[in-house]
């Protein structure tokens, strides 16, 4: 047994409302550089739909992953080092701009700068790549609503041999949001793919990142990556993706997508596992048994065999406690209702996904029946508008039975609780038809309900002797010098970062901030100037620069109880 620690994420798609905040807030902090106008580590996909790149599950066309030989070993999907050097110089298996989007601006000096006319003046599209006026065909997130069903997501690959049981009629069809980042993968196949050795796994977190000074620019790591979460910088040259906002992860506060989540569906937390069952679990045979055996690659932190051989691997006794309370522990192993996006890439991704169980609901009340009762929800789960197929599709290589399990206990937590809420007696063989316990089930509907900030983000902060390069991170960021003329006023990590910048990327600034996070009163915004860096802003207080000034009482508006005629 070799324990490591990986810190995971899980996110419960019951919850997620497809604002795309978290991508708003991601891409502030982290791609508001020149040369990363398209890239975005976080997006928010529907499904069906044909998500971000373009086609990105199709890997009969891309390559990415891993597949498993006759003898029983596991290989990259697009070749290995022989073949890499071959196309070295030329690497076809890649998504082409028009795969992600062209990124384009608007004429707005047309809008500002127009006389009084009969007809309203319109901002043409302008692309940001070549200056030239383009017609706008895709985006990170085209399907939005339905917006392209009828085209796009009737190609979804994953709706292959199951076309049948999905309607695309607006009033029979049902979609749900699917927000993604880099998996930070146990067996990462962009790493393995890498000629120069840039992409890495830490040690001490099981965060993966690029190493820019290794870089290359080969975008072998873009192939190899089946889930298109690593992006070329054609200003820098450079492989850029998702860091899990380690800055962040590192003083103990979660990342800036999980901080901004709206629908508060994301869970960050210490995950133990044993990596010398890495590669057996990867390589086992058949697909559909990559799920259960990956969740026996993680190991439990209660056992004192597994915190002994953790003492004996150098993780500290804190972390071990914080992988005691880990919520992602608790959803993926004791709860069991998270599951891996895509395991038959082979790359044992740590970042989980509790599958919808909204659409259970809409189909009962269409027929009449009672949406919570306990028996009508088992019933419906085999008649969702969206098969049980697709989702099975999505989390376990096709295998519908994790799924439908998964599907069963969250309508039974629901039928459960409502008894509770309407003051009538529990059911206690309502969590024992799911193999659950009552106290199990109303502990993991405070967990995925009503949570407290602690509760869903339980981080322990790194040591001194495993943090790297923690003070001052905008001042030594590898990027800087490959974009002079925007770090002025802006930088790698947002635009608080930069050489001009008041606000200083600094340890003590994220410890602070930690504090104020687990405080249950709001603090005022402070005597933060200039622009705001939201990578550095915790989501309490008002900076200023954040949002307009309200103006003072009577001021502009009326009273209390006193609008006047024209606000009416």
């Amino acid at each position: 047994m070799r324990v490591m620690a990986q810190m995971a994420m899980v996110m419960n798609l019951d919850k997620c409302i497809g604002c795309h905040t978290c991508s708003v807030t991601c891409k502030q902090a982290w791609t508001n550089r020149q040369g990363t106008e398209y890239v975005w580590f976080n997006n928010v996909e529907t499904r069906p739909g044909l998500g971000y790149p373009r086609g990105y599950e199709d890997q009969e066309e891309w390559k990415g992953g891993w597949v498993r030989t006759d003898n029983g070993r596991l290989k990259l999907k697009a070749g290995g080092r022989l073949n890499k050097l071959l196309n070295i110089f030329s690497n076809p298996k890649m998504p082409k701009i028009g795969d992600y989007y062209e990124p384009w601006t608007y004429d707005y000096e047309t809008l500002l700068n127009a006389p009084a006319q009969d007809t309203f003046p319109v901002a043409k599209p302008y692309s940001l790549i070549s200056g030239k006026q383009i017609n706008i065909q895709w985006s990170a997130n085209w399907d939005d609503d339905l917006g392209g069903s009828a085209e796009h997501a009737t190609k979804d690959p994953m709706l292959k041999g199951i076309e049948d049981k999905v309607k695309f009629e607006f009033d029979q069809t049902f979609m749900f949001y699917l927000p993604r980042i880099c998996e930070h993968c146990l067996n990462p196949s962009c790493a393995a793919s890498c000629p120069s050795g840039a992409i890495y796994k830490r040690e001490e977190d099981g965060i993966v990142l690029v190493d820019q000074d290794k870089c290359r620019g080969w975008r072998m790591c873009v192939t190899g990556c089946p889930y298109k979460k690593v992006y070329f910088n054609h200003k820098t040259g450079k492989a850029e993706k998702c860091t899990f906002c380690y800055p962040r992860v590192e003083v103990g506060i979660p990342t800036v997508c999980a901080e901004t989540c709206v629908g508060r569906l994301r869970y960050i937390g210490l995950m133990l596992y044993d990596a010398d069952k890495v590669l057996e679990a990867a390589a086992v045979e058949d697909e559909h048994d990559l799920y259960e055996a990956q969740r026996s690659v993680f190991l439990d932190p209660h056992d004192p065999a597994v915190q002994r051989e953790a003492e004996r691997a150098g993780i500290p006794g804190d972390w071990v406690e914080a992988a005691k309370k880990s919520p992602v522990w608790k959803l993926i192993s004791e709860y069991k209702v998270a599951l891996p996006l895509h395991p038959e890439y082979r790359t044992m991704p740590m970042v989980w996904y509790i599958p919808p169980l909204s659409p259970v609901v809409d189909v009962i009340k269409d027929t009449g029946y009672d949406a919570e009762d306990k028996d009508n929800l088992f019933a419906a789960i085999d008649a969702l508008r969206i098969p049980v197929e697709y989702l099975a599709n999505l989390f376990t290589a096709g295998d519908v039975r994790p799924v439908n399990e998964v599907l069963r206990k969250l309508a039974a937590m629901r039928s459960y609780m409502r008894d509770i809420n309407l003051g009538r007696d529990p059911r206690a063989e309502i969590p024992e038809a799911v193999g659950m316990s009552e106290e199990e089930m109303y502990e993991m509907f405070r967990l995925l309900a009503i949570a407290k900030y602690n509760e869903r983000y339980v981080i322990p902060a790194a040591h001194g002797e495993d943090a790297h390069a923690l003070e001052e991170l905008a001042t030594d960021c590898p990027v800087t010098g490959y974009d002079d003329e925007l770090m002025d006023g802006s930088g790698p990590f947002g635009e608080g970062s930069g050489r001009g910048s008041t606000t200083p990327v600094a340890v003590e600034n994220f410890r602070m901030l930690q504090q104020r996070q687990t405080q249950e009163s709001l603090v005022s915004g402070g005597s933060k100037q200039g622009r705001v860096n939201l990578l550095n802003w915790d989501g309490k207080g008002v900076p200023a620069g954040l949002f307009p000034e309200r103006p003072a009482e009577g001021v502009g508006q009326a009273a209390d109880g006193e609008g006047s005629e024209g606000n009416r």
